[in-house]
């Protein structure tokens, strides 16, 4: 578990690994993508349209947030 957990601590939190450098462009490309679905939410033409789309965008993303939220407290020696 602990070798596990080390991995884990590697790719979420070092950049010098081409896991850790996936893991960061996801990251920024799932945040870009955030600003973009919000930025579109404001055009009302757009949020008409596409409001449940852009909506359940948004939730499918918080989602992932909460995920690597909750893997970094996971994988740190003292998360408290």
């Amino acid at each position: 578990m602990k070798k596990w957990k080390h991995r884990l601590h590697e790719i979420i939190f070092e950049a010098d690994t081409p896991a850790g450098k996936l893991f960061d462009v996801l990251l920024l490309i799932i945040i870009l993508l955030s600003v973009l679905f919000i930025a579109l939410e404001s055009v009302r033409s757009i949020d008409e349209m596409y409001h449940n789309y852009l909506n359940w965008a948004e939730w499918i993303i918080t989602f992932l947030f909460c995920i690597e939220f909750i893997l970094r407290i996971f994988c740190v020696r003292k998360p408290l």
